[in-house]
């Protein structure tokens, strides 16, 4: 018998005994069970449950009364969360996961409700995006940041941040990972015990006075435009570029500076792997970053040297910070926390909820699910939004169902959350990387064509009329034509180009920087006027 369906036979066997904190429901709907005194004697009961289960409750959800397996169609199944979600908020309450299984075609689910509100998410809270070659131990590195634990040698903590079996097996990221640890203003770090357990990585969103989160990147060379996507199509603080000691850096260390650079990110170098050479090749490798940083117009600013202090007051587009790490000996971490408990936050709050999307997945009983990180206002659960463009141009209407931040749910999240948002009113399938979540009351003027500034950082011959890269655009990475303004950019040139994407509309506003990548050409431009849809 799987886990999961043990904890349903646990939840049966125990049934609704007196002063037990397990309720049986078969469904709860809004219009009987919010209505009159129903909600108040049913958040009264609810308490009862927590009390009895010394804060914690378990709702079986599409049973009846005796316990009887009945299931229940997946839109009553969402609505009766969407109940059990106010009910518990009610009792200063919430439901902290949610277990599904599918019976006589249609649902039956094991909510486990704990005390204690949804978490207010105001707490300063800091993005940083990791980048580097293959192998030079940037979810190693993570993983020890947000665990405390030293790397066995064999990357055996970078698993912590790997989501696809197929990664792990070959030790490879095929995609963006996520991770988060956070500080206590008076206890200092506040790390995940397990970070293979949801809830203990929603416990830190929960205990920790300042979070910050990490975006972990893919440092495979086939995979540079995941990477692009990463450090481009989220709202981050700080980057750390990662060189490992044994090696230096490669041309995929250059090509992720040039991402980091050219999106204005200040930045950190961490040299990983120290520990497996000696200190005349530790400093070797760090004047080859210094020379490094130094061709492309930044200051290069060694910790050892100039100690923490200087790096939190100096670091910015031009002073880049150097630090020695390894994740076997933990030399250099305690130097990477203090850093990223002292940072202040870079990215700017300023205007309305705006998201684009990153991800999309569907959760049985709760529906599409949007991913991503909020990239201006917040957003609340029950808000009504607008999704977008379709491939037609139009945005549809949608309502926020609910929004998990790391694991955690909350009540609202603020610019620079990355959160999963439930969304009532569209389908999974009909959600796609790249488009955008808004107020409803926007009035968005989707494009295909814009006009932008653009430096051609390299590319073999010249780009002229017709030239076709990928565009990264926040979370958007699209084919596009380049029509330049002078017929024609050699490398190093800086030029004003017509863009138009090649298969469908995206919401791209002024001022907006993006990368454009071909094989190992590349360049990187500003959106100067946008072109709406007639």
């Amino acid at each position: 018998m799987s886990r999961d369906r043990a904890l349903l036979e646990r939840a049966l066997d125990r049934g609704e005994e007196d002063g037990g904190n397990v309720e049986f429901k078969e469904r709860l709907s809004r219009d009987v069970h919010l209505e009159g005194g129903r909600r108040e004697s049913l958040a009264a009961q609810l308490r009862h449950r927590l009390l009895s289960g010394d804060g914690e409750a378990t709702y079986v959800v599409g049973v009846t009364d005796d316990g009887g397996l009945a299931g229940i169609d997946p839109d009553t199944f969402s609505e009766t969360m969407d109940v059990l979600s106010l009910l518990a908020e009610e009792a200063d309450a919430h439901i902290e996961d949610v277990q599904t299984w599918g019976i006589n075609e249609g649902l039956v689910g094991v909510a486990q409700v704990r005390e204690g509100g949804v978490l207010e998410t105001d707490d300063e809270h800091v993005v940083v995006g990791t980048a580097g070659h293959v192998d030079h131990g940037k979810s190693t590195l993570v993983g020890s940041l947000v665990t405390g634990k030293p790397d066995d040698g064999d990357g055996a903590t970078r698993a912590f941040l790997d989501v696809q079996p197929h990664e792990v097996e070959r030790g490879l990221s095929a995609d963006l990972s996520y991770a988060v640890y956070g500080f206590d203003d008076d206890d200092g770090p506040v790390r995940v015990r397990n970070p293979n357990r949801k809830a203990d990585r929603a416990e830190v969103v929960q205990e920790a006075d300042r979070l910050v989160s990490f975006v972990d990147t893919v440092g495979h060379e086939p995979w540079l435009r995941t990477t692009i996507r990463g450090l481009v199509g989220q709202k981050l603080d700080y980057g750390l570029l990662v060189v490992a000691a044994d090696d230096g850096p490669t041309r995929t260390t250059r090509e992720h500076l040039g991402v980091l650079l050219a999106t204005d990110l200040p930045t950190i170098v961490a040299i990983t792997k120290t520990d497996t050479v000696d200190e005349e090749r530790i400093e070797e490798v760090e004047r080859e970053v210094e020379r490094l940083l130094r061709e492309v117009d930044k200051s290069p600013l060694r910790i050892s040297r100039h100690g923490t202090d200087a790096a939190v007051e100096e670091i910015s587009e031009r002073v880049v910070p150097i630090v020695e790490t390894s994740a076997i000996t933990m030399d250099g971490l305690e130097t990477l926390d203090e850093l990223f408990d002292r940072l202040p936050k870079t990215a700017q709050d300023a205007g309305e909820f705006r998201m684009y999307v990153d991800r999309s997945y569907s959760v049985t009983g709760v529906g599409a699910v949007a991913s991503g990180t909020v990239m201006a206002g917040e957003v609340e659960a029950g808000d009504e939004l607008l999704i977008g463009p379709m491939t037609d141009g139009r945005f549809q209407e949608v309502e926020v169902r609910s929004i998990e931040m790391h694991y955690h749910r909350v009540d609202k999240a603020q610019a620079g959350r990355i959160v999963g948002i439930a969304l009532k009113g569209i389908k999974e399938s009909a959600i796609e990387r790249g488009m955008v979540l808004l107020p409803r009351d926007a009035d968005p003027d989707p494009i295909r064509e814009f006009e932008a500034e653009v430096m051609v950082l390299n590319h073999p011959t010249r780009i002229g009329e017709g030239y076709e890269p990928v565009v990264h655009l926040e979370t958007i990475g699209e084919a596009a034509a380049f029509y330049p303004e002078d017929g024609r950019l050699l490398p190093g040139d800086t030029g004003e180009t017509t863009v138009r994407f090649k298969f469908r509309p995206y919401l791209v506003e002024e001022g907006q920087k993006f990368v454009f990548r071909e094989g190992r050409s590349k360049g990187v431009g500003t959106v100067t006027d946008v072109h709406p849809l007639d």
